[in-house]
């Protein structure tokens, strides 16, 4: 039996593919899986044009079967079988893929589709085994053939004795390393594993050979041991099952089976779509937060399928970053796969499908804050941070998509509330959004700057997420309304006598702010009559558009840039500590200067910013209580 040798392009392509193209060795079963359902497909479509052939479902299935002692693990399939001449051509020469060939040759209907494309799936067993041996009988014919190669070195092929069509593919597994444990492809539980993982929805069963404890029968409560041959793949996919037919329990235990999390989702996405690209998918929307989704060491993606076979455990770029929470699977007749069917050639069908996966979360999305909004605050208590950076990401790109999905917390109604709640309950004179800032919504309250915005009634918007007002910037108005921070230079609803008051406040008082000016010098930008303080002795605004939350959000940032909003202290006229400070600077310019620094850091507190220097502030207080 003469040795046959692979042409030289061939060697050079099975030593990277072993070496190279898998990611993980353990691909190998699925590929060697994949290829013996694409061998029942062939007599499946045989059937369809011979009237000769039937086929009955239950006579085609695929096993798998570990000798530990003789160190094989077996692939056989009932499948169409090869003769001697596509042995030859099939695997005599690398990259030629008789599925692909069946592929073009057929029209491919009822769903179903040939896995095996590249026609180097089947050399994915070197990765495990030192010498592969295939036995094949072809449908039709009555000669089996063996073929046999212990790698780049050739191969050799002779007849044998098969009773049966289709193929036996023998693995005599590498010795153990110091690297690799290649025994654990001998461990029953271990193939299960891996075939649950990367096979569980190939259509045709899966059989193994797996070990059970029965009662003895003759025998009371005793037990023995017993081979028995089960079925360890799902076959039919939850998502490929009518809609109708499922409740909630399935879909949660599908969410549970899949390791999705340990919560349950608050709501599922089951869609087909038979279109530009055909694809499944089953998406859920996750009731907690995972511990680390706010963390670089989380991944996002769905898991992808190319029918019915896992191609990749997370593929993120079917989900944008502002949806990254959702889990699910996404399975598709249509991806265009590289080589080792571990990633996509080139990504227009995944983008066809990310865009309408993105367009299915935002309407359920919708649809749980129209309906259930209890469970929609839920969602939003873990992942409304998310929705609000996707708003600021990519230069406010996804803005519009987003805005109707936030929530925030209303002055008026004590709860979080929509952007367009907000707006349908503004009076006709409110020209702006009024929003607020802070660490908490107690602190929020307090503020002096929310007494003028309060008194006219109008509502106001509490913001306490580092995010919040970056998201608010980016959004710059909702429905023609501007948004404007309680601490606006001009919040635009000074009444006529309010600004004459303190215009002439500001010619009287001239020389006093000046000085203020002088002393706070570098500090702050100027010093101002109020027009928004009721009750509070002073307060800091803030001119342009950094804010002073803003600042202190920056500046708490690992690369600092130490950026500074344009900050004015504004001081109540109308307050008796103004009596004091207007007799200090006529009488006693040092004190002037004592009341003018306490009164700043005194809006510093109020805003939650450091004071420069404490110990001159509490010894500003003793000289004031002396």
């Amino acid at each position: 039996m003469a040795k046959k040798e692979f042409k030289a392009e061939s060697k050079r392509l099975l030593d990277i593919m072993i070496n190279s193209i898998y990611s993980q060795k353990e691909v190998f079963l699925r590929e060697l899986i994949s290829n013996a359902s694409d061998a029942i497909d062939k007599i499946y479509y045989k059937a369809l044009t011979d009237d000769s052939l039937t086929f009955n479902k239950d006579d085609y299935y695929i096993k798998v079967s570990a000798d530990k002692e003789n160190r094989t693990l077996t692939i056989s399939d009932t499948g169409i079988g090869m003769t001697k001449e596509e042995l030859e051509e099939h695997l005599g020469t690398i990259a030629k893929s008789g599925s692909l060939a069946f592929k073009n040759e057929n029209e491919l209907k009822d769903g179903h589709d040939i896995i095996g494309q590249f026609g180097v799936g089947f050399y994915a067993a070197f990765m495990v085994a030192d010498v592969v041996t295939v036995m094949t009988k072809a449908l039709g014919r009555d000669e089996a053939y063996k073929w046999e190669s212990a790698g780049a070195d050739g191969y050799t092929m002779e007849p044998c004795a098969k009773e049966s069509v289709g193929t036996d593919v023998i693995l005599k597994l590498k010795e153990n390393t110091d690297d690799e444990n290649y025994d654990e492809y001998l461990e029953v539980d271990r193939l299960k594993n891996i075939i649950k993982t990367y096979s569980d929805f190939i259509r045709y069963p899966i059989k193994m050979d797996v070990t059970v404890n029965k009662p003895k029968e003759d025998a009371e409560n005793e037990f023995e041991e017993v081979q028995e041959e089960q079925t360890v793949n799902s076959m039919v996919p939850i998502w490929r099952k009518n809609k109708n037919e499922l409740t909630d329990e399935d879909y949660e235990a599908f969410y549970a089976e899949k390791h999705y999390g340990f919560d349950k989702p608050l709501a599922h996405i089951h869609t087909s779509v038979d279109g530009a690209v055909r694809y499944h998918a089953i998406l859920f929307i996750p009731e907690n937060i995972p511990f680390n989704y706010y963390s670089k060491e989380f991944e996002k993606g769905l898991e992808l399928y190319s029918n019915g076979v896992l191609i990749m455990n997370k593929c993120p770029d079917l989900l944008p970053d502002h949806f990254s929470f959702v889990k699910g699977m996404v399975d598709s007749e249509d991806l265009s796969l590289n080589i080792s069917r571990e990633m996509l050639q080139h990504d227009r069908q995944l983008k066809l499908i990310a865009k309408n996966i993105g367009k299915k979360i935002k309407n359920e999305l919708q649809s749980l804050l129209k309906n259930n909004r209890d469970k929609y605050e839920s969602f939003y208590q873990s992942f409304g941070r998310q929705l609000k950076f996707g708003v600021y990401n990519d230069f406010g790109a996804n803005k519009d998509l987003l805005k109707d999905l936030l929530l925030f917390y209303s002055s008026k109604e004590k709860k979080l509330v929509t952007l367009d709640e907000y707006v349908s309950r503004m009076p006709e004179d409110q020209k702006y959004i009024y929003y607020a800032s802070g660490e908490s919504y107690d602190r929020i309250e307090k503020l002096p700057q929310t007494e003028l915005v309060s008194e006219k009634g109008y509502e106001i918007l509490y913001f306490t997420e580092d995010i919040d007002e970056f998201a608010i910037k980016m959004l710059a108005n909702y429905q023609d309304k501007e948004f404007k921070s309680v601490s606006s230079g001009d919040l635009g609803i000074e009444s006529e006598e309010d600004q004459n008051k303190s215009d002439a406040d500001e010619n009287q008082y001239k020389e006093l702010f000046e000085e203020m000016n002088s002393i706070l010098s570098g500090k702050v930008k100027s010093v101002r009559p109020s027009k928004r303080l009721k009750t509070h002795s002073v307060c800091l605004a803030a001119d342009g558009e950094v804010t002073i939350e803003m600042e202190k959000i920056l500046n708490a940032m690992p690369d600092n840039q130490h950026v500074k909003a344009d900050k004015v202290l504004e001081i109540n006229t109308n307050h008796d500590v103004f009596g004091t400070l207007q007799a200090a600077f006529e009488k006693d310019k040092e004190k002037f200067s004592l009341y003018t620094n306490l009164l700043y850091n005194q809006a510093l507190l109020i805003e939650g910013l450091p004071i420069d220097d404490p110990v001159e502030f509490t010894n500003d207080i003793c000289k004031v209580m002396a």
